[in-house]
């Protein structure tokens, strides 16, 4: 089977979106099938090219044997949402024109967002004659009314247009959360032609893992400090500001909080933090493999925020490698929302409504002084994981695959 993954995320990207896609084209790979990535530059989440891509129009690299195809795209040094469909549609029309060089293949495998990747795939279906899988992250209307980004009327209504003219030409839409199946079906998404492709991650060998205390020596943390720990992208939609509050209420208490990543809001968190003289919360880069997985062993709780009306439009990835190590997990989530139903499932952690930083900060303290209970959300997060355990969920989705291609063949 011959593959071709187009998304905007790839490695060496390390957050986000870029991991999975890695996974599946080196499942593909490593499977006997013939994969190329079709990406950019990375640039994510600092929104920054690297200084030896900027200016390259095009570049094949070879990563783990995939071969990675880079074409040039505009970052926004500030994102705006003008700026940002700039972004977007520069990827897509290098893309689109690097995709038409390629051989063609048994099946494309478009992820959104962005969006526009969908009508993109419908024109080159036109070119190329070969179906797409329209695999969707976020539900990015959704999550930009939700939000309150975008107000209804005829923007909303041009988006939810595209998003079903995808829909509607794709030989499958794929989705990472069982809301999004739910999502698939209210929008007119036919039961047969919804494929549940959930986000995976790898499953530590606990007997492997790094001892504790390593990243609290590293940045002088004390080992008697409650730390609780968000590791991500610092946007909009991660309603951030909630630690800041909390942050203050909890001065003169044991509890730290630290925020590591990179994203739009980082200098307005800095000047924050700096401003308020916030000395229990800590902003540190992004950490590498080996230190991020130190960072939550370390970590006696892992934060996961949500902006108010976002939560139902995606399912926080992050949340698998928390629990992979067995942490035990905070979040600040809507009612309605994907998290708090996987937690309620799952009984690995506890939940506090958006912009609640006083119930937010009185927790942090009643978890201090419950270890045992701490401890048992970890074990129950470790077992609730394994069902995302890559070597489960990606021998589904190849198989989806070739049973979308072998239909197709016999349909002709």
């Amino acid at each position: 089977m011959k593959v071709i993954v187009w998304g905007i995320n790839y490695a060496p990207e390390l957050t986000g979106i870029a991991p999975y896609n890695r996974a599946l084209c080196e499942h593909l790979q490593n499977t006997g099938h013939e994969v190329r990535m079709v990406t950019t530059f990375s640039y994510y989440p600092a929104w920054k090219k690297a200084a030896a891509d900027r200016g390259r129009l095009f570049r094949t690299d070879v990563i783990n044997g995939v071969k990675v195809h880079r074409c040039w795209h505009y970052v926004p040094f500030r994102v705006t949402t003008l700026r940002r469909m700039f972004h977007e549609a520069s990827f897509i029309t290098t893309t689109f024109l690097r995709l038409l060089t390629l051989p063609r293949p048994d099946m494309y495998v478009v992820v959104s967002p962005p969006l526009m990747l969908g009508l993109a795939a419908r024109v080159l279906q036109f070119f190329r004659r070969a179906p797409y899988v329209f695999h969707v992250q976020d539900l990015q209307p959704d999550a930009a009314v939700g939000l309150g980004m975008l107000k209804t009327g005829a923007f909303t209504r041009l988006l939810y247009g595209l998003e079903g003219l995808a829909y509607r030409h794709a030989a499958a839409v794929s989705g990472i959360s069982q809301g999004m199946m739910d999502a698939f079906a209210r929008k007119g998404v036919p039961m047969e032609r919804q494929i549940y492709f959930p986000n995976g991650t790898t499953l530590p060998d606990l007997n492997k893992i790094p001892p504790q205390g390593r990243f609290r020596a590293r940045h002088g943390f004390k080992a008697n400090e409650f730390l609780a720990v968000y590791s991500g992208n610092l946007g909009v939609k991660q309603g951030l500001e909630v630690l800041v509050e909390a942050a203050k209420l909890l001065i003169g208490t044991p509890v730290r909080i630290v925020i590591c990543g990179d994203g739009a809001i980082r200098p307005k968190l800095e000047a924050t933090i700096h401003q308020e003289k916030l000395q229990n919360m800590t902003l540190l880069p992004l950490q590498p493999d080996q230190e991020y997985q130190e960072m939550l062993i370390d970590a006696d709780v892992c934060l996961i925020t949500q902006q108010a009306g976002s939560g139902a439009a995606f399912f926080p990835s992050k949340l698998l490698a928390v629990l992979s190590l067995a942490r035990p997990v905070v979040a600040v989530a809507d009612e309605n929302s994907e998290l708090r139903r996987a937690i309620a499932e799952g009984g690995f952690g506890t939940c506090v409504q958006p912009g609640d930083a006083r119930t937010l900060s009185q927790l942090f303290v009643l978890l201090a002084s419950d270890p045992t209970g701490l401890r048992q959300q970890g074990i129950n997060g470790f077992l609730f994981v394994e069902q995302f355990a890559f070597d489960k969920v990606l021998p589904r989705f190849t198989s989806d695959l070739e049973n979308l291609v072998k239909k197709r063949n016999a349909d002709r």
